[in-house]
């Protein structure tokens, strides 16, 4: 089960890991972007952090001041996206104050679709819905809670190592799709990071 007190555990370790790794998402995000995905994804969990005293029991009302914390802190695509998935899976647990592992996939998948209607992309852009897409697909059908975390790491990184050698068709890194071939997508990779550090691994 899924409740308030590990939703503020996951705060906790989310929030430490974008402190660390907001240099390295910084520079990947440079060769091919603005290069502030790690400012954004430390501003937004900074925010998430400052309300986490007020935070509802109700995972929909959480989820949802998540989201708000984002969309209030950061202008950014990444940002915006990330905030958008979190509105899609607070929509679908509004007014219950737990769910079960086995409710990931469909959570994940909801806010995959979310992401992707916002950001009028497709899937196999070498994007961060692929990534989404991967544990949709992997954690489907389970349900103990250790599993569906291990899939769901597993597949992240599996996404990201596969599209490595792939060229960039979505957003600005578009642009340089001839180097992209050779780099990890940022948004794939700032996603990996963030499924290891909401699933407690390193």
């Amino acid at each position: 089960m899924i409740d308030q007190k590990a939703l503020l555990a996951a705060i906790s370790r989310l929030t430490a890991a974008m402190e660390r790794e907001a240099p390295a998402l910084n520079e990947i995000d440079g060769a091919l972007g603005d290069g502030d995905l790690g400012i954004t994804m430390i501003r937004g969990m900074q925010a998430v952090t400052a309300g986490v005293g007020e935070m509802p029991a109700d995972m929909g009302q959480a989820l949802l001041r998540c989201a708000q914390a984002f969309t209030k802190t950061s202008g950014s695509s990444y940002g915006t996206l990330f905030a958008t998935g979190l509105m899609a899976s607070a929509k679908a647990l509004k007014g219950r104050d737990s769910f079960e592992a086995s409710e990931v996939s469909g959570l994940i998948a909801a806010a995959r679709d979310a992401m992707q209607q916002r950001g009028k992309a497709e899937l196999g852009g070498k994007t961060v819905l692929d990534s989404l897409d991967a544990m949709v697909q992997a954690t489907a059908g389970l349900s103990e809670p250790g599993e569906v975390a291990r899939a769901a790491r597993e597949a992240v990184r599996q996404s990201t190592e596969a599209f490595k050698d792939k060229p960039a068709t979505v957003g600005r890194a578009r642009i340089f799709a001839d180097k992209s071939r050779t780099m990890y997508d940022p948004g794939m990779l700032a996603m990996t990071r963030i499924v290891e550090a909401v699933t407690g691994e390193p």
